[in-house]
């Protein structure tokens, strides 16, 4: 469902999945929550041309030359560019994970977060060169914006927009301060599911991409929760996934062959077909999304786990399996499994609507799970019927 949505000035990114140790978990307690609805357009305007002044060709010349202007231009950085911006790769990283290491910045004046990983396989200077001018042509307020990239060997540097910030985890669950989140109020976390429900159904149907791409990196650590105004922009649009008839194929030879690749993913996240078999198309991001979505509501983690009273075995509790106790459970199942922080100030015929479309999103067969366009208008009339 392409929607066009006002573009806001983004200075990008996001806290990444494991932050720092110096950097604060939460906002200071004086962020206030914005409520507006979210006005669904990626800004591609320009000014028109005074036609009794321009013939049709210098029409025509303004408007290239203008478009060669704007940021969407995919940039292809020089790894000495990279090396002098992260002072050799000596500079304090802004996260670190098994997978990537991530620098906060300045590159070419542009304050930035510069992301490192190792590619699953080489990528020629063409691939990449069309991969960023679609991925850079992308405005929606609802990404983090990709600037460009660089590669060396078996590794690619993407270089994001710095936005001021924190990840949708540590906004929910705050180690230092379990009490206190600043996501307190209904609205702000139906504007959070919104964003994020129409970022995905962007990826998916109207960025332009001439495949079917799938993001395979959506959780709450990888949604950034903006300072200023308290919504959701995705981040790593720009790591994701090849399209679905290459995964197919890639997931054929994956299991016909005698050695299984590995499947790179998150626990608590991952579809069940792509857990057993590697299979990953858009539902995948659906399932996701729905867990996610049930995260929000209650401000649980996805998977956790647990030591049984006498201490001789652990247990495995994942928020899918609560939510579907809750909903078992009727109206007061609900009510009561919705986190307790929003002291039970929102409409619980909403909480149930919200919690009954995710564990739609999280079906074990994926043919059952909706669509993003569907689940993007379902979670705004949602949102309206809050307000109302």
């Amino acid at each position: 469902m392409c929607k066009s949505r006002n573009s806001t000035e983004i200075r990008h990114s996001s806290r990444p999945t494991k932050p720092s140790s110096s950097s604060s978990a939460t906002f200071s307690s004086s962020l206030t929550s914005s409520s507006s609805f979210p006005n669904p357009s990626y800004n591609s305007s320009i000014s028109n041309c005074d036609a009794s002044k321009s013939s049709s060709f210098s029409s025509r010349t303004s408007l290239a030359s203008l478009r060669g202007s704007l940021p969407e231009n995919a940039t292809i950085y020089d790894l000495s560019e990279i090396s002098r911006a992260t002072h050799n790769f000596l500079l304090k990283p802004f996260s670190s994970s098994s997978t990537s290491t991530s620098w906060r910045c300045a590159i070419r004046g542009r304050d930035a977060v510069l992301f490192q990983r190792k590619l699953r396989r080489p990528i020629e200077p063409p691939e990449l060169q069309q991969r960023l001018l679609t991925i850079c042509r992308s405005h929606y307020s609802s990404l983090v914006k990709l600037l460009g990239a660089a590669v060396s060997g078996r590794y690619i540097y993407l270089v994001y927009d710095y936005v001021p910030g924190s990840n949708l985890a540590d906004c929910l669950r705050n180690p230092q301060n379990p009490s206190f989140t600043v996501l307190s109020t209904w609205l702000s976390r139906m504007q959070i599911a919104t964003d994020v429900a129409h970022g995905l159904d962007y990826i998916h149907h109207c960025s332009g991409l001439n495949t079917n791409f799938v993001h395979n990196h959506v959780k709450s650590s990888s949604i950034l929760v903006t300072e200023a105004t308290l919504n959701a922009k995705i981040c790593h649009f720009g790591e994701m996934d090849h399209s679905e008839r290459e995964l197919k194929k890639k997931s054929s030879s994956r299991l016909s062959g005698t050695r299984r690749s590995k499947i790179e993913g998150t626990r608590g996240y991952m579809a069940p077909e792509f857990q057993s078999k590697g299979v990953l198309t858009q539902k995948c991001d659906v399932y996701a999304f729905g867990v996610v979505i049930l995260e929000l509501l209650s401000g649980l983690e996805a998977l956790r786990y647990e030591f049984d009273e006498g201490g001789e075995g652990v247990w495995r509790i994942s928020v899918i399996e609560m939510a579907r106790q809750a909903v078992a459970g009727c109206g007061a199942g609900v009510r009561k499994w919705v986190d307790r922080r929003l002291k039970d100030s929102y409409p619980v015929d909403v909480a149930e609507k919200m919690v009954s479309m995710a564990l739609e999103c999280v079906e074990e067969d994926p043919e059952k799970r909706p669509d993003m366009e569907k689940v993007a208008v379902k979670v705004s009339k949602l949102y309206l019927e809050s307000k109302g």
